[in-house]
Order: structure tokens, then C-alpha cells, then sequence
């Protein structure tokens, strides 16, 4: 053998020995890897649980403050129904019950029908409304009740 087939010889050596070790370090490294990698997965997911629970936390809070305000102003709105019935002296006279009725129906809309009671207790009804509605929706005019003039 000559020079430059020894040099060749210690190259492919020098490669393979290269390999093994790279191999045998890998062999060794990927498994802490694994693990380094699942400790740290898991605190990143004990960190979102906490902050997750303090989420949650914060809303109950503000759902009880705010059921809080919610009972103290429906205390303040009977106390004042209370207050006015005092100042009419416990006599709630029809005008005035009328009077909180039509201001009630100012928080309906306008998509709510209302019946309004008459003097003999039967409501009015609006048949003449609806029908209205379902001719423009229709197109249609009314027919006449003479059939000459349908045409």
C-alpha cells in the first residue's frame, strides 16, 4: 500500500468513527430531549390551568357584584313603588294604574300587539291591521263582492 491509499484509508476511518459517534451521542441526547421538552410541556399547560382558574375566578366575581347591584336597584325601585303608594296614601286610584300601565308599554317596541281592554272587558281587536299586512306582503288588492268588476 502507498501513502495515498493509507490517507484515503484514514479518511473513510476518520468518517465512520465520525458517524458512530455522532450516532452515540444522538442515542443519548434524543431521550433527554424527550424529557427536557415533556417538563417543559408541562408546565406551559400548569400555567394555562392557573391562569384559566384565575379566569374564571374573575368572572364569578364580577357576576356577583353585579347581582349585587342588581338586587340593591330592584330594592331602590320597591322602595320607591312603596314611597308613591304611601304618598297616595294607599289608595291607588284607576287614572294613576292606568297611568303606570301606558308607561310599562313604552319599553315593548314597536313589534309587540297589545290589547287594550274596553268597558266591557273584551279586547279590541286589530283583524283590520293583519289583514292589511298580509295584502302588502301578498301584492293582491281586495276583491269586490261583485264578480263583474274582478276581471
Amino acid at each position: 500500500m502507498d501513502k495515498e491509499d493509507r490517507s484515503i484509508i484514514r479518511w473513510i476511518v476518520g468518517i465512520v468513527a465520525t458517524i458512530l459517534l455522532l450516532v452515540c451521542v444522538c442515542c443519548y441526547a434524543v431521550p433527554k430531549y424527550g424529557v427536557w421538552a415533556a417538563e417543559l410541556n408541562g408546565r406551559a399547560e400548569l400555567v394555562r390551568a392557573e391562569q384559566n382558574r384565575k379566569i374564571r375566578i374573575f368572572e364569578a366575581e364580577a357576576n356577583l357584584e353585579a347581582e349585587k347591584l342588581n338586587a340593591e336597584a330592584e330594592v331602590a325601585r320597591a322602595q320607591g313603588a312603596a314611597r308613591a303608594i304611601e304618598i297616595e296614601n294607599g289608595k291607588l286610584t284607576e287614572t294613576y294604574i292606568r297611568y303606570l300601565w301606558v308607561r310599562q308599554q313604552s319599553d315593548l317596541g314597536e313589534k309587540t300587539v297589545v290589547y287594550i281592554p274596553t268597558e266591557g272587558g273584551l279586547p279590541i281587536l286589530e283583524a283590520g291591521r293583519l289583514g292589511k299586512a298580509a295584502e302588502s306582503s301578498t301584492g293582491t288588492d281586495k276583491l269586490s263582492a261583485d264578480p263583474a268588476t274582478n276581471d
